[in-house]
C-alpha cells in the first residue's frame, strides 16, 4: 500500500530564515581540488570592507547568543565557558581594546591566520571570515603559532597569563601522536566548543585564496602548494576537529551575518560540510544511493504540481535529484531537496513522475516509485514561466558566465553583470564584443503563447534589438533603448518542452538590462476537462463531524496525517457525499480523491 509524506513545510507557514542563496553552488560539481577551484570561483569576488569595518560587524552579530542569551557580550571563543559561568565577559564597543595587561582586560580582531603568513596584506587582513574577536591577552599568547595539540607536559610559560588559560585554550609542544603526529613546535589548542570552528575558517582561507598562498612567505601549517596548501599534520588535525566539532549554529549565523550584511561571500564549509572530504581525501566511490520512496505529486495548480518524496541514503552523501515528467527528463534539483514544484505544464493535462537521486561520484539510484497528477482547468493566458532576476548571484560588476536558480530552473547567462537594476534586480548582458552575452531559460514543458520581457540599454552605446529564439528557431524581437521598456510577443505557439534563449542580432551595441521576463502556456491539444478539476471539498476547515466531497461518480478516498500514516479510508458517490471525520484530531491532513479520470490531493485542516 503506497503511503503519503508531505513535507511539514509545504504545508505550514512558517518565518523566513536566512539561507544559502538559491543556485549559489550550483556550479560546484566535481570532487578533489577540482572541487576546490569550483568553490574558490564561486567565493573569489567578495567585497572587502577594510579592517575598521570589522568594529562594528563585531559589536552587531558577534554576541553571545547562544551561551549566554541576552547577556549583550562579546562571543570570544578564547573566554567562553559553553558548559559553565564565563571567567570573564566582554561589553561590545567599550571593552574593545586598547591596552591590555592579563586576560579579562579587552577583545581585540585576531586573525586565525596570522598575518605574517600572508604579509598583512589586502583582502585577507580584513576578510570578517577568520577575523574573531578575542581576548586581547591570549591573542597575544597565541601569537602566530600554528594551532595543533597540545602536550600537556610542555606548557609554555608567560608572565600575565596562565597556561591553561582560564577557558582551558592551550600553547605549548605538539603532542606529536595520534591524529596530530608529524610536527614537534608550539601549537595553540583551543577548547574542543570551537576546534570544528577553527578548522573550517582554515579551509576557506586556503580555498578563497588558493590562487595566492603559494607565493606567501613559509607558515608551518602551509605546505607551499596551491591545492592541498596544508601540511600533512595539520591537515590530519584539522579534519578530525572538523568532523568532531560539528557545524553550530552560531556558524551558520555568522556565515549568513557575513554574506547578507558585510561582504557577499561565504565559507562554503559551513554550508556543505561534506565539502571537507570531498576535497582532501576523495575517495572512488561506487555505491549508488538508495532509491527515492513515497514519491507523491499533490497541490495541482493551472500550470504547476508539488513531488514530495523520502530522502534517498548513501555511503558519502546525496547531492541532489533528477526529475523525470512521463520519462523524460525534466531538471535536477542541485541540492538534496525533499520537495520540488514542478512548473511550466499544461493546463487539464495528466502527468506522471518519477526521481532518481544523485551522489557526488555520479552514481545513480534506482528509479523512484511513479506518482501521476493532473493540472487544473485554464486558458492560454496562464503563465508557464516567469522570471524576476531576484535570485542572480551577488552583486559583481565584472563579465563572466552566471548560473543561478530561480522560479522555474537552472538558468544562465554569458558575458553578464550582475549589479543593475530595473524594476528590482536585472541580469545585464554585454553586446559590445564579438562574442555577445546571452540569456538562456531552464526546459520547460507547457509550451509558449506570449513572452513578456523589461529592457533598458545600461550605460552608453547603440540602441537596437535581440533576438528571441524558442528550441533554437527565432520567433521575433525585443527592442531596447535607455529607457525601459516592456516588450510582448504574441502568438509564438509552440507546444512541448520549450527553451528560450535572448541574444544579440548584431542591430546594436550596448549593454542591456533584462528583467520580469515571463511567458504564457501553449497547448495544441484540446483536452476534455476532468471532473476532478470541479470536485468541491466543504466544509473546510472542518468544524464538525462531517467532511462533504460533491462527487460525480463512485470516489475512493484516503486521509492521511503529514507524517504519511493513514487515518481513514472509504468510498463516496453520488448520492452518499458525506464522510465521518469524527475520528479526526485537530490537525492538518492530506486528503487523497481516486477518480477513473484522475486524482486530487487536498489539504484539510481539522479545527
Amino acid at each position: 500500500m503506497k503511503q503519503i509524506y508531505i513535507l511539514i513545510a509545504l504545508l505550514i507557514t512558517t518565518a523566513g530564515f536566512a539561507q544559502v542563496p538559491a543556485g549559489y553552488y550550483s556550479t560546484a560539481t566535481g570532487t578533489g581540488y577540482t572541487l576546490k577551484t569550483q568553490l574558490h570561483n564561486i567565493i573569489n569576488g567578495h567585497n572587502d570592507q577594510g579592517y575598521n569595518a570589522m568594529d562594528g560587524f563585531i559589536a552587531n552579530y558577534d554576541l553571545d547568543n547562544y551561551y549566554e542569551t541576552g547577556s549583550n557580550t562579546i562571543l570570544d571563543p578564547y573566554s567562553e565557558n559553553p558548559t559553565g559561568t564565563d571567567p570573564y565577559n566582554f561589553t561590545p564597543v567599550s571593552d574593545e581594546c586598547g591596552n591590555y595587561g592579563g586576560e579579562g582586560d579587552c577583545y581585540n580582531k585576531e586573525h586565525v591566520i596570522p598575518q605574517s603568513a600572508f604579509g598583512s596584506n589586502t583582502p585577507m587582513y580584513s576578510d570578517a571570515h577568520h577575523l574573531l574577536p578575542t581576548d586581547g591577552r591570549v591573542n597575544g599568547f597565541r601569537s602566530n603559532y600554528p594551532f595543533g595539540v597540545v602536550n600537556n607536559s610542555n606548557l609554555v610559560s608567560q608572565s600575565g597569563i596562565t597556561n591553561p588559560t582560564q577557558n582551558g585554550s592551550k600553547l605549548g609542544g605538539n603532542l606529536n601522536s595520534g591524529y596530530s603526529a608529524g610536527y614537534t613546535g608550539i601549537v595553540f589548542e583551543p577548547i574542543d566548543e570551537f576546534k570544528g570552528d577553527i578548522a573550517r575558517i582554515y579551509f576557506y582561507f586556503v580555498t578563497r585564496y588558493e590562487d595566492q598562498v603559494s607565493n606567501w612567505s613559509a607558515y608551518a601549517m602551509f605546505d607551499g602548494s596551491s591545492d592541498k596548501v596544508l601540511d600533512d599534520p595539520f591537515l590530519n588535525i584539522l579534519m578530525t576537529w572538523h568532523q568532531n566539532d560539528p557545524v553550530s549554529q552560531k556558524e551558520i549565523d555568522r556565515n549568513n551575518n557575513i554574506y547578507y550584511n558585510h561582504q557577499s561571500n561565504r565559507n562554503p564549509f559551513v554550508d556543505h560540510p561534506e565539502y571537507v572530504a570531498m576535497i582532501w581525501n576523495p575517495s572512488t566511490d561506487t555505491t549508488a544511493p538508495t532509491a527515492p520512496t513515497n514519491l507523491v505529486a499533490s497541490n495541482a495548480t493551472v500550470s504547476s504540481i508539488d513531488l514530495t518524496w523520502t530522502a534517498s541514503t548513501d555511503d558519502v552523501a546525496v547531492t541532489s535529484y533528477d526529475i523525470f515528467v512521463d520519462g523524460s527528463f525534466y531538471t535536477n534539483t542541485s541540492t538534496a531537496v525533499t520537495s520540488f514544484t514542478v512548473t511550466g505544464l499544461a493546463s487539464e493535462t495528466n502527468y506522471c513522475f518519477t526521481i532518481y537521486a544523485l551522489d557526488a561520484a555520479g552514481n545513480t539510484s534506482a528509479v523512484s516509485n511513479q506518482d501521476c497528477e493532473t493540472t487544473l482547468v485554464g486558458s492560454g493566458s496562464t503563465d508557464c514561466a516567469s522570471e524576476d532576476f531576484e535570485n542572480i548571484p551577488a552583486n559583481d560588476s565584472q563579465y563572466t558566465d552566471r548560473t543561478w536558480t530561480g522560479t522555474d530552473g537552472q538558468w544562465n547567462a554569458t558575458e553578464a553583470r550582475t549589479d543593475q537594476t530595473i524594476n528590482g534586480r536585472a541580469i545585464l548582458i554585454d553586446c559590445r564584443t564579438s562574442s555577445p552575452g546571452s540569456l538562456t531559460s531552464p526546459t520547460l514543458l507547457g509550451g509558449i503563447g506570449n513572452l513578456t520581457i523589461t529592457t533598458q540599454k545600461i550605460y552608453s552605446g547603440t540602441d537596437g534589438t535581440l533576438d528571441v529564439l524558442v528550441n533554437g528557431s527565432v520567433v521575433g524581437t525585443i527592442p531596447y533603448s535607455a529607457t525601459p521598456q516592456t516588450t510582448t510577443i504574441t502568438e509564438i505557439n509552440v507546444s512541448g518542452n520549450t527553451t528560450v534563449v535572448i541574444q544579440d542580432n548584431d542591430s546594436g551595441s550596448a549593454r542591456i538590462g533584462l528583467d520580469d521576463l515571463s511567458w504564457t502556456c501553449y497547448s495544441a491539444l484540446n483536452v476534455d476537462n476532468f471532473e476532478t478539476n470541479n470536485l468541491k471539498i466543504y466544509p473546510n476547515p472542518i468544524k464538525g463531524n462531517t467532511l462533504n466531497a460533491d462527487v460525480k461518480s463512485t470516489t475512493s478516498y484516503q486521509i492521511y496525517d503529514i507524517l504519511g500514516k493513514k487515518i481513514l479510508s472509504g468510498t463516496v458517490t453520488t448520492t452518499n457525499k458525506k464522510i465521518n471525520v469524527s475520528n479526526l484530531k485537530k490537525g492538518i491532513y492530506i486528503l487523497k480523491l481516486e477518480t477513473s479520470n484522475g486524482n486530487v490531493t487536498k489539504k484539510l485542516i481539522r479545527e
